[in-house]
């Protein structure tokens, strides 16, 4: 239903851009443009947000592993 409606409604704003001259149509249509842009920029920020906040902290056991590593390194040994 909503894809239907969705033509119809790109129809309609396609005739009154066709309709309303060269000017006001381009006028429109870059903000039409620009508006989706920066809709899209602001739903990409905001799923970065949200999975950066959700993202499993750092993994423990790998850290130790790291850190034995690192000692290991420090006092020589092979």
């Amino acid at each position: 239903m909503y894809l239907i409606l969705s033509i119809f409604l790109a129809s309609i704003l396609g005739m009154v851009l066709f309709i309303s001259g060269p000017w006001i149509g381009g006028i429109l249509a870059f903000g039409i443009i620009a508006g989706c842009l920066f809709r899209g920029l602001y739903l990409v920020s905001e799923i970065h947000k949200r999975i950066t906040k959700e993202m499993p902290g750092a993994d423990k056991a790998r850290e130790v592993y790291e850190n034995y590593l690192k000692e290991k390194e420090e006092n020589g040994h092979s």
